[in-house]
């Protein structure tokens, strides 16, 4: 789900990606809310604290919030250069850095979690920079899994054209389409939900299942894909023999 791009990926593709990394986004979600009180996963909201800090004069308060926009920024900024760095000689590992990246942030966070409450966000905004960034490049910007909004505003329309497409090709293609918006809000829910429940007793070590989450999907794409290769080779000999 991590290495097909352009014509090479599949709904199937979309749809693994989609529902993996919405659940992580989920967790992450609920983690940065509970932990400091504040967005993690998009930087929306922080416009808005950051104009209301601007107005009551607190701007070492409004310096933190436009920090905290810059380093998602950052974060989906070193996954592009990463990606493009690493594509150059080994492309099919080209993915694989910023999710090593993001599993060591989440890492590092789920098991220290005395550090300061600004840290821990800056870290969280920044690997979900990351894998928003790599998730809208893999797909072509077929997938978002960070944040909901344009999620919602792009299945109210979809909902809507049901009532007017009436070819089996429109029609099959806008399903799939509702089909893959339902399923990134359903595992980002199910990802908050499991952060809520399980915050209270295990506080930000519930990024560590978000982690290995992550770890489980990269092995198991490079499982599939040796898979395939392999079984190629194998066809690939017995027609030689």
């Amino acid at each position: 789900m991590f290495r097909h791009k352009g014509t090479k990926r599949t709904f199937s593709h979309n749809l693994r990606l989609a529902s993996t990394l919405s659940l992580i986004a989920g967790i992450v979600n609920t983690a940065g809310v509970l932990s400091v009180a504040t967005l993690t996963t998009n930087v929306t909201g922080h416009f808005a604290y950051f104009a209301e800090a601007i107005s009551l004069k607190n701007y070492s308060k409004a310096i933190t919030f436009i920090l905290f926009i810059l380093f998602f920024l950052l974060g989906a900024f070193s996954c592009n250069l990463l990606v493009e760095i690493v594509s150059l000689k080994k492309p099919r590992i080209a993915h694989a850095l910023p999710m090593f990246i993001e599993v060591i942030l989440l890492s590092s966070i789920g098991l220290c979690e005395d550090l300061n409450s600004n840290y821990i966000a800056y870290s969280l905004l920044f690997a979900m920079g990351l894998q928003n960034a790599l998730v809208t490049k893999i797909s072509q910007s077929t997938v978002r899994t960070t944040h909901l909004t344009g999620l919602f505003t792009d299945l109210g329309i979809e909902l809507s054209q049901l009532f007017f497409y009436k070819k089996p090709t429109e029609l099959k293609r806008l399903t799939r389409n509702i089909y893959l918006r339902l399923s990134i809000i359903l595992f980002f829910f199910f990802g908050c939900l499991f952060g809520g429940i399980f915050y209270k007793d295990y506080n930000l070590k519930i990024l560590l299942f978000a982690a290995l989450i992550l770890i489980v999907a990269l092995l198991f794409d490079n499982i599939v894909v040796y898979y395939h290769l392999t079984k190629r080779r194998l066809k690939s000999n017995l027609h030689d023999d």
